[in-house]
């Protein structure tokens, strides 16, 4: 009968999800992992633990790239946003010494464009092949009247494991130890809210504009820098290094996350001034204004991952971390107190 309702008609195209689904097919399968025994299109995903591990313990995480969706949407770039949500994922796994074994998506939009799916989905992948994950799955739900058109957001969720004995947490943080910084060159994930509102004062056009005086890039392409995956360094470092504990700073600031790892009876001190700040943030603070405890509440300023080890390893922490691609230096200390972190110029 002519006229009957239909789904598609209502917002819902069924259609255009299942040819997205194919073309994301040969983007996931390329991150498979020999673990994973299932395939595209399973109602869940089946992956064996790895071999050599006696007592395993699964970790587990989620998270979602916040509102740097929202300069993705203005410049219409697409295809590093994904890479964003794995690495806020997975690096908050690894902190706790899980080698990431699997990630699934989450894609909500208003309507169901299969060329933009597909890209998310690249930068999924991407993501997953440099943290060493398999991308098993995940879903698209297009949910029409509650979104936009074109809205769109994603979140994710990844799994690892750690041998039991293995698992770091901060309980043999003590007094003495150091405080070692992994640098992130842009944004990451974190304080997009506020740093949109500062630098694209004069909307989207900004985005088109050098991101600074003198700036070799614009403001768009500093604002779409794909955080970095530091897992895949950090794994390694676990294997030379005794790790007390490491704390990924998103979120809430170098304070905020640091908090979160400290050992009974201990501060932490961090020194400002000791790791450089990228320009990114000194254009927040000036053009905002944004006063400085503010900033160091809201942004990373720079250090994306701290690691926490003895006096004595200093020098093979930095060492090898340094193999693996990052300029890692000593940013603090921790001392007797209770719990508490404190910057502090020096």
């Amino acid at each position: 009968m002519t006229g009957d309702m239909s789904y598609a008609a209502a917002g819902v195209d069924i259609d255009a999800a299942d040819e997205a689904i194919e073309r994301l097919k040969p983007h996931v399968r390329s991150t498979f992992r020999p673990e994973v025994l299932s395939d595209i299109g399973s109602f869940g995903s089946l992956v064996a633990i790895p071999k050599g591990y006696d007592e395993p313990i699964l970790v587990s995480g989620n998270d979602g790239a916040g509102t740097k969706t929202a300069v993705a949407a203005a410049l219409g770039r697409y295809d590093t946003i994904g890479v964003d949500v794995v690495a806020m994922c997975v690096d908050d796994i690894v902190t706790m010494g899980a080698e990431p074994l699997f990630f699934l998506d989450q894609i909500t939009v208003g309507s169901v464009d299969p060329g933009r799916i597909e890209e998310f989905v690249i930068g999924f992948a991407e993501g997953c092949r440099q943290a060493g994950c398999a991308l098993t799955g995940g879903e698209i739900a297009e949910h029409p009247d509650l979104m936009g058109v074109d809205d769109f957001d994603l979140a994710g969720f990844a799994v690892g494991v750690v041998e039991r004995a293995k698992i770091i947490d901060g309980r043999s943080v003590v007094p003495g130890d150091v405080l070692i910084g992994l640098p992130s060159p842009g944004l990451r994930c974190n304080g997009y809210s506020l740093a949109r509102r500062v630098l694209m004062a004069n909307g989207a056009d900004s985005l088109h504009r050098p991101a600074w005086q003198g700036a070799d890039r614009s403001l768009g392409d500093e604002m779409l820098l794909p955080s970095v995956i530091y897992s895949p360094a950090l794994r390694a470092l676990f294997e030379t290094v005794d790790v007390h504990a490491a704390a990924h700073i998103t979120g809430g600031g170098l304070a905020g996350n640091v908090v979160r790892v400290l050992g009974p009876g201990t501060d932490a001190v961090i020194k400002r001034g000791s790791w450089r700040v990228p320009r990114i943030f000194t254009e927040i603070a000036a053009r905002g204004p944004v006063a400085l405890l503010e900033m160091e509440k809201v942004f990373n300023l720079g250090v994306g991952m701290v690691v926490v080890v003895a006096d004595g390893d200093v020098a093979e922490t930095v060492s090898a971390v340094a193999l693996m691609g990052h300029d890692a230096t000593v940013i603090g200390r921790v001392v007797e107190g209770a719990g508490r972190v404190r910057l502090e110029d020096r």
